[in-house]
């Protein structure tokens, strides 16, 4: 061993030894300052103190202190507004009960493999990094239980997952401004077994669970012993609701078919068959001409379209209301979305639908300082304006514009707790449809830009459509990282295949 190498490691050792040593002592004397001040913020040291009030949560801002906004949600609506505010003016505290945002038009392509499912979710940290810095800005991983107007408090219980996990514990957090953009959740209509043997397809885990359980069973009824009936139902994917978000997986799916499974499943390749059933007309909000050129696309790529009413859900069938049995390997159900159990529980004015109840300043009018944005929430009938159909666009421009209505009353010294009811707030929130998108599979899409169904616009289908469509969401990503994931996915999907991999 040559002499400066045998002086270069003894010097390292010594180095490492008089920093560990060194390190040894400073932990033993006193906790390092940051972690003592964060954790004595949450906790208490007292030995008096019961247990269950440990989590106390945060309480009541001071008038020297940034005001606190609190958002429940991290969807379309809540992130948008996150992202808008100005947090020279308030500290932002987020409850959720997932740390991201599902870029939600893009999701059904994760689901065979066109894209990898983190090229759809944008972390909240990414999108206002003020909750991973700033001192008085968090992010808690909770659904909201319930709320108290009066005081200014949120009542919260942490998400906590797995046997060997923490039991989920309550804690309140005061606010300035409340914005509750907490979505909405799937409809089922109460038809028996959907939420026992469907799949939804609104989050990023509803994905994976439908591609391990289409890749399943592509595999078991390719093995030895499986019979023609059990094949054929296990490789029977059967979609429910005829709006985009079922059109487009439909789209996805016959694409994924016809492009590798009949490459690389050649022994089941006959038996593999989609069926989606309507109770109406498919992309009821689309053109006539754009329906009947997606009816026909649809029918071409092998998706067979059905009429009819879903009456029973079985573990492995479908009945329908006129009482013909569907089999099924895989069942997506995507019909629409309604207001979750939290939103009906809240002892807040409603729209019509069941949504919280909202004037044409985005206020919940019975409770100061509280807002509601998003799929949650609808116009008042009193307002004299239609509720708002559940779409992103209409959640992203009602974020953009409370952020800016926040960040007026913030610059008028409004931004703490009841210091904003006699402000003037503005002009109202006014929506214009900019129009609906939807793919088909196959380099095929469809592009309506008319603001509403009876209004003239143009629209337009085929290949132009695809790449529009294509080019829009590629665009619509929040960040530049995701858009970089998504054009090379696309890129090595078209080169390469889809990846059939089951993890």
């Amino acid at each position: 061993m040559p002499p400066w190498f045998r002086n270069f490691l003894h010097l390292s050792t010594s180095a490492i030894s008089k920093h560990s040593s060194s390190l040894h002592r400073q932990t033993t004397i006193s906790p390092p300052l940051s972690l003592s001040y964060s954790f004595s913020r949450f906790i208490s040291t007292q030995p008096s103190v019961p247990e269950a009030s440990r989590y106390s949560g945060l309480g009541p801002t001071k008038p020297d202190e940034k005001p606190r906004v609190v958002v429940v949600g991290s969807g379309w609506a809540g992130c948008r507004l996150m992202k808008g505010i100005d947090t020279k003016l308030y500290d932002i505290v987020c409850v959720s009960p997932r740390n991201h945002m599902v870029f939600t038009p893009l999701l059904a392509s994760t689901c065979v493999g066109t894209l990898e499912f983190r090229s759809v979710a944008e972390p909240i940290g990414r999108i206002q990094p003020a909750i991973s810095r700033e001192p008085g800005s968090y992010f808690f991983l909770a659904n909201c239980t319930g709320l108290d107007t009066d005081n200014h408090v949120v009542h919260c219980q942490t998400v906590t997952e797995g046997a060997d996990s923490l039991d989920p514990w309550n804690f309140k957090l005061s606010y300035d401004k409340l914005v509750i953009a907490s979505g909405s959740e799937p409809l089922t209509f109460g038809i028996k077994g959907v939420q026992e043997h469907a799949i939804f397809l609104r989050e990023v885990y509803h994905a994976q669970e439908i591609r391990r359980k289409l890749l399943l069973n592509l595999m078991l009824s390719d093995v030895p012993g499986v019979t023609e009936e059990e094949k054929s139902r296990l490789l029977h994917c059967v979609v429910v609701g005829g709006g985009p978000t079922g059109v487009e997986f439909s789209g996805e799916l016959s694409d994924f078919i016809i492009k590798d499974v009949h490459q690389r499943y050649a022994h089941v390749k006959d038996y593999i068959n989609v069926t989606l059933i309507e109770a109406n007309e498919i992309l009821s909000s689309f053109d006539d001409r754009l329906r009947k050129y997606a009816t026909k696309q649809l029918v071409k790529s092998g998706v067979r379209l059905v009429r009819g009413v879903v009456k029973d859900v079985q573990p492995q069938k479908i009945v329908l209301s006129d009482g013909t049995d569907v089999p099924y390997g895989l069942l997506v159900w995507s019909t629409g979305v309604g207001p979750s159990p939290f939103i009906k529980n809240l002892e807040l004015p409603k729209a019509p639908g069941g949504r919280i109840g909202i004037d044409e300043w985005l206020r919940v009018p019975s409770a100061q300082d509280v807002f509601s944005i998003g799929d949650c929430s609808g116009f008042l009938e009193s307002t004299g304006k239609t509720v708002l159909p559940a779409l992103a666009q209409v959640a992203e421009r009602q974020g953009k514009y409370l952020a800016n209505q926040l960040n007026r009353m913030g610059k008028a010294s409004g931004g703490h707790a009841n210091a904003a009811k006699d402000m003037d707030l503005g002009e109202p929130f006014v929506y214009k449809h900019l129009g609906s998108m939807a793919t088909l599979g196959r380099f095929k899409a469809l592009v309506d830009l008319r603001q509403s169904k009876e209004a003239k616009g143009v629209s337009m289908a085929g290949f132009v459509s695809w790449f529009i469509w294509r080019s829009a969401y590629l665009t619509r990503v929040l960040s530049w990282r995701n858009r970089f994931y998504v054009a090379i996915n696309w890129a090595t999907t078209f080169v390469f295949g889809r990846d059939i991999s089951r993890i």
